[in-house]
């Protein structure tokens, strides 16, 4: 694929998508609404996770939203205009979001290659836990995080007592959930939330290049690596090293391996393909 950047259609104009040098920039476009989720929204973020996910032509995922917020969960106000509708059954409400959920945060977990959340501002309820789906966080000096759930009487939803708590222990998940508080930019970065912070106008420019660093980087390689990664969430020691054996015996069969040897001894820059 040549460098020129390719407009991907969505389906909506409340998310857009285009890939540029191996990176598919995923971007929540509902800027008056703080890129709250919306139905049109969401099954446009679904479905660019999984093609993107899905193209070999992309690298890695850079998830962002327009104007001053990431995204700032579910449309609250849509909220109180779904009690007239018919009820609908309890099963039927709870197979629906179980779906919703596995293709949304669940489907971005399962991405095997490198994906990067760039927060310019908000990142609450749900929106919080999409950026916490994400394998890095580059957060803007303005932005913040709040779980939300207990401002509005709920649980929470997308894996955010999951998220929070495998990336802040449970202690700090607890209190997040219980007060809903309003984290800035520097405590996430101090409890691991975000993996960096930088100043608000130098975000996009930063994100963008670390996930092109990324996409450049050995695809094989970094599947297993999420693989092993997530194994070792729930597994013991010795079972992990009998994955990370198998997972590095066949990295160092594939012709990224070969080429990054060569280049360490030419002493230039790696070239990967993929294989």
């Amino acid at each position: 694929m040549s460098d020129a950047a390719r407009t991907i259609d969505t389906g909506t104009n409340e998310l857009l998508c285009e890939i540029s040098e191996r990176v598919a920039t995923i971007t929540l476009n509902r800027p008056q609404a703080r890129n709250s989720l919306s139905d049109r929204l969401s099954p446009a973020l679904r479905r660019m996770i999984k093609q993107c996910g899905d193209d070999p032509d992309v690298g890695a995922l850079l998830i962002t939203g327009a104007g001053d917020a990431f995204c700032a969960g579910g449309d609250i106000k849509g909220m109180a205009g779904n009690a007239p509708k018919a009820e609908v059954p309890f099963d039927d409400k709870v197979a629906d979001l179980r779906i919703r959920q596995r293709t949304l945060t669940g489907a971005l977990v399962a991405v095997r290659k490198p994906t990067i959340a760039a927060l310019p501002g908000a990142a609450a309820g749900a929106g919080m836990a999409i950026a916490l789906a994400c394998d890095i966080r580059i957060a803007a000096e303005s932005a913040i995080m709040a779980t939300g759930y207990a401002r509005i009487g709920l649980t929470g939803d997308y894996g955010i007592a999951w998220l929070l708590t495998q990336l802040v222990g449970t202690s700090r998940a607890r209190e997040l959930m219980f007060t809903a508080e309003r984290i800035n930019s520097a405590r996430c970065e101090a409890l691991g939330l975000v993996n960096r912070v930088v100043p608000d106008m130098e975000l996009r420019a930063t994100a963008f290049t670390f996930a092109k660093g990324l996409a450049e980087g050995p695809a094989l390689a970094f599947a297993g690596m999420k693989n092993n990664l997530d194994h070792a969430i729930t597994s013991d020691f010795l079972t992990s090293l009998d994955q990370e054996a198998e997972t590095l015996v066949r990295a160092a069969r594939t012709n990224d391996h070969k080429e990054a040897v060569r280049a360490f001894i030419e002493k230039r820059k790696p070239s990967f393909g993929g294989a």
